[in-house]
């Protein structure tokens, strides 16, 4: 560990999370909990984070060139791979137990974390659910999403189709035009209230549901939107049959030397919290 690892600051200690927020998260699959990381947390954080990401963007075009996935985002994952101090990050036991807590299971496990930068001009990210990518036999998945820097409300947070989530899968299509185009008019014709959370601080975060359907505005501002996200899955889960190529890709890459059947635990996959490690 070197000395800018050893300087950052522990993520350990506990959130105190409000029952009223554990219940709007299970009722509508998303919540918005502020200052789940301090100003000063983040400062430090940031930058270590922020310098993988620009080491690892792959982008040779300018935005304006790039398909509608493409002007979504700069995405770089598993950060925590490659530097022990992104690894402070991610593995952070406060934000994993909020996760837990919100889920209601006894331990979760990192599924895989990453960084989504929104470029200045950058497109919108269209209605998807997230789960049609992981390979997981189970409703307890759930992605905290954590801006690193303050976030007006021109670009605001992701917008979420509450109550979605107890649907479950209802299309397997990829984050695209066409998945904006189904789920849009699918929310459309059942009703779903659509939630934005407007502007947020640096070190705020929404935690939303593997089977929640969300998207996210475009960058209007001159401005890098950047967000760090981790995603959790419960502890003791089991590897469903890969039944897209998506899945089989995620497969192969965040759950190595497993099949389906097998417990979702590689080296890729550590337990970062359990209630027992509380007593």
């Amino acid at each position: 560990m070197n000395e800018i690892e050893r300087s950052l600051p522990e993520l350990n200690d506990a959130y105190r999370l409000a029952p009223e927020l554990i219940e709007a998260y299970r009722r509508d699959g998303h919540t918005l909990l502020r200052g789940v990381a301090s100003e000063e947390e983040i400062a430090a954080y940031e930058p270590v984070l922020s310098a993988i990401v620009r080491e690892r963007n792959n982008h040779d075009k300018p935005v304006g060139e790039r398909d509608t996935y493409g002007k979504a985002f700069i995405q770089v994952a598993n950060l925590w791979e490659v530097s022990e101090a992104a690894a402070r990050f991610t593995l952070a036991r406060r934000f994993a137990r909020i996760a837990a807590e919100l889920m209601g299971v006894d331990g979760v496990r990192i599924y895989h974390d990453q960084a989504l930068y929104k470029e200045p001009g950058g497109g919108h990210t269209p209605w998807h659910q997230d789960q049609i990518y992981w390979p997981l036999d189970t409703d307890h998945t759930i992605t905290m999403w954590m801006p690193l820097v303050p976030i007006p409300e021109a670009v605001g947070s992701m917008t979420f189709a509450s109550g979605s989530h107890r649907n479950g899968l209802i299309d397997k299509t990829v984050i695209s035009d066409e998945s904006h185009r189904t789920l849009g008019q699918y929310i459309e014709g059942k009703g779903f209230p659509q939630k934005t959370y407007g502007a947020m601080n640096a070190g705020d975060a929404t935690f939303h549901a593997g089977w929640t359907v969300h998207s996210a505005p475009p960058n209007p501002t001159d401005t890098m939107r950047k967000v760090m996200t981790i995603i959790y899955v419960a502890d003791g889960v089991r590897i469903a049959e890969p039944d897209t190529n998506a899945r089989k890709a995620d497969l192969a890459r965040w759950l190595p030397g497993l099949a389906a059947g097998d417990v979702a635990a590689s080296r890729l996959n550590p337990l970062v919290y359990t209630r027992e490690s509380d007593s």
